[in-house]
């Protein structure tokens, strides 16, 4: 099967009902994508799929051939972060970490489709993405600095 991943077709073995997530990590090596829960509840394994936040964890490939998977490996561009990736970084959100590439993920979709959401908007399209060290202020910060420098 081929897959459309961070603007490279990638060609895979894996069987049809494989998820996206195993696919990424244990046969092309993108471990950016974080297995959290397995069961699509933490957002940790979250990419984007057509630009769309999706669970890689609860994705089998044979839903998503033909369409574009951006993983967090692929937002940098020519050696510069993405204006999220950024933003992150100037407020100091992340302690662990283990969140961070589900967190960044799923604000490059909200701001696409709404580039300057309210704190009630961000918090409730940021729902279900988990940050085990409880840096939620410090995430609405940074999703507020991204949208403003947008």
């Amino acid at each position: 099967m081929e897959l459309q991943i961070n603007g490279i077709k990638r060609i895979t073995q894996a069987a049809p009902e494989t998820r996206l997530l195993f696919v990424l990590r244990d046969e092309l090596d993108l471990t950016g994508t974080k297995y959290g829960c397995g069961e699509g509840q933490c957002g940790a394994c979250t990419v984007l799929v057509d630009g769309k936040a999706t669970r890689s964890c609860q994705t089998p490939i044979s839903s998503i051939a033909g369409q574009n998977i951006t993983t967090i490996e692929g937002l940098e561009k020519n050696g510069r972060l993405h204006p999220v990736q950024e933003a992150y970084l100037k407020v100091d959100v992340f302690q662990c970490g283990y969140c961070a590439s589900g967190m960044v993920l799923s604000t490059v979709a909200l701001l696409k489709n709404n580039p300057q959401p309210s704190e009630e908007q961000i918090i409730d399209f940021m729902n279900g993405n988990v940050c085990r060290c409880g840096t939620y202020p410090r995430i609405i910060k940074a999703i507020q600095e991204a949208a403003a420098q947008a």
